[in-house]
């Protein structure tokens, strides 16, 4: 999703002084069009989305903000191929070591027909699989599932789960219920018996209000509160059990912020305290479960450009495990995420790029630095 930003674009160049390599766990693929998909779409399918003139999702055409500039949002003029080569260059540099888990959005949650939103998540991810073949190595995948029909989702999860390139399933931050609620299940039980993070990224379009007041009048105040809906996503996957439930289960929050954390699991400990009848299964305070099952990506930065803020908040975490480097490539924000790795320990700066991301992707652990990866 398009960010509105006046910062140049974070790339893999040679004035960082971090020395290896980087795992990058958001990084997006060029939205592909309705024909790239007709390849991966049975006959009826094809059929189907020429008859009823479908263009693609609404929720792709849809988000880009109104007045924000153009430059983060990746076109083709220059042909796939171009895109593909962006990526690997923005992204994944010369390290053999690098990866990048890439996404291919199409908003298959706004997909009413059950058979149809199905039919469009098997096509982006077989499209997006062959890219990363296609492209390089190095490719790693996180892959689209209708979230709205959790059956439907944990049949595409065990489809795809053997490709040593699928690494995590991706679902939107907005959702018509909380992915701690029960009827989720299906889709928990499927991402915790393959090993695969959910990934629970901004955006989604979910037909009811981002905010828990109603509507907003702009897309800035729905960007700033998208953070909330993060923090209510943790919020019931904790109190309704799901870590109890799934005790395998990992969750990543990517694109969301970070730097709520700490005050977040304060909150929680803190009514949990008190109302913890009300959820007896919640056996453990609540910022355990977050340390122990959730990792969040660390772009963007909501933190000063300098100063000691970054290490503050990690230390009031409790953890340096739970974050991870992330891009956003092509997407533009006010922060550079090379440049928090400067502000870190060394160690702590080594488990941010490559470590923490490492362990929750199941990626072999990166050689001792020897160069700078830009």
């Amino acid at each position: 999703m398009q960010r509105h930003s006046t910062a140049s674009r974070s790339t893999m160049s040679s004035d960082h002084h971090h020395g290896g390599p980087l795992i990058d766990c958001d990084v997006h693929l060029p939205t592909p069009t309705v024909d790239q998909l007709g390849p991966y779409l049975s006959e009826h399918w094809r059929e189907y989305i020429a008859t009823a003139g479908f263009k693609g999702s609404m929720a792709v055409t849809s988000t880009h903000p109104p007045g924000a500039r153009s430059s983060g949002h990746e076109r083709l003029d220059g042909g796939f191929a171009e895109a593909m080569r962006n990526v690997r260059r923005h992204c994944l540099g010369e390290s053999e070591s690098a990866r990048a888990v890439v996404s291919a959005h199409y908003g298959v949650e706004t997909m009413g027909p059950p058979d149809f939103s199905t039919a469009l998540s098997r096509a982006v991810n077989d499209w997006m699989l062959t890219a990363c073949r296609d492209t390089d190595e190095r490719l790693l995948a996180s892959i689209n599932v209708p979230p709205q029909y959790p059956d439907l989702a944990a049949e595409e999860i065990d489809r795809l789960a053997g490709d040593d390139r699928v690494v995590q399933v991706f679902v939107p931050a907005r959702t018509s219920k909380p992915y701690g609620n029960r009827i989720y299940y299906p889709l928990l039980a499927a991402a915790e018996r393959n090993g695969l993070p959910l990934g629970i990224h901004f955006g989604g379009m979910s037909w009811n209000p981002p905010t828990g007041v109603g509507w907003p009048s702009y897309y800035i105040e729905e960007y700033v509160g998208m953070a909330h809906v993060m923090q209510a996503q943790l919020s019931s996957l904790v109190f309704e059990g799901a870590f109890q439930r799934f005790p395998r289960l990992r969750v990543t929050v990517l694109e969301g912020g970070w730097t709520w954390l700490p005050s977040l699991m304060w909150r929680l400990d803190k009514e949990w305290k008190g109302i913890r009848r009300e959820v007896p299964w919640v056996e453990e305070p609540p910022s355990t479960y977050l340390r122990r099952h959730v990792k969040l990506s660390i772009q963007p930065i909501d933190a000063p450009p300098d100063g000691p803020e970054v290490m503050t908040t990690i230390d009031q975490i409790g953890s340096d495990d739970v974050l991870m480097y992330a891009s956003d490539f092509p997407h533009e924000h006010l922060s550079d995420p090379l440049a928090l790795l400067d502000r870190l320990a060394p160690e702590t700066a080594s488990k941010v790029a490559y470590g923490n991301a490492a362990a929750c992707y199941g990626v072999p652990s990166a050689p001792e630095p020897q160069e700078s990866v830009r």
